[in-house]
């Protein structure tokens, strides 16, 4: 079970990755104090969680009934984040300061902290992948739960703690930063826009 437990971890972590989406947070929450850090934080990592789940008991259901595919569903990922990386990289957000923080931090904790960062495509397609290999075994169920679910309490953690190093980085880094993640990030949204178009033949 500890080796099943593991497996379904590892797997989780790294299509979540909340490592590589803590450089992304670092860039689009920049202007809010700590406390709406941390608020973002927790906000993007429970609707993320509620979207995995919900991927994960009706997501077959839901795709089947849409005629959706996951290539489509990949593609529609990646011409997501490549929208974010042209923000990042035209320096657009930086427009966006005139806005009110409250409006500020409830848009960026459904997106794209939460969709498509944390809940992204390659999250939902591995969620309902491992669920559906799990059909007829209750502890196999549990177990992918348990996982999931630990998985973004780690991912919790790992942006809350980021945020405190951002306090020892100027604003001038962070510009730089964005546009690096920018470039970065459009790639990857390409690399995610060309498997959903080779997965169609």
């Amino acid at each position: 079970m500890l080796e099943i437990f593991l497996q379904y971890f590892v797997l989780y972590f790294v299509v979540i990755d909340p490592i590589g989406t803590t450089p992304l947070f670092l860039v689009v929450t920049k202007g809010l104090n700590a406390k709406d850090k941390n608020k973002v934080a927790f906000e993007g990592v429970l609707i993320a969680t509620i979207v995995l789940l919900f991927f994960a008991f009706f997501g077959n259901y839901v795709l089947k009934y849409l005629g959706i595919s996951f290539p489509a569903f990949t593609i529609a990922g990646g011409v997501i984040l490549f929208l974010i990386a042209l923000e990042m990289l035209f320096d657009i957000r930086s427009e966006r300061k005139k806005r009110s923080i409250n409006d500020k931090r409830d848009k960026i904790s459904i997106f794209p902290i939460a969709i498509p960062l944390l809940a992204g495509p390659a999250a939902i397609t591995s969620v309902i992948l491992t669920i559906s290999q799990a059909e007829g075994s209750y502890s196999l169920l549990i177990i992918n739960i348990i996982c999931l679910i630990s998985v973004m309490l780690v991912s919790f953690v790992i942006l809350r703690v980021f945020t405190k190093f951002q306090k020892f980085i100027n604003e001038k880094i962070i510009n730089i930063f964005s546009r690096v993640i920018g470039i970065i990030l459009a790639a990857l949204s390409i690399q995610y826009i060309l498997d959903g178009i080779k997965s169609f033949f």
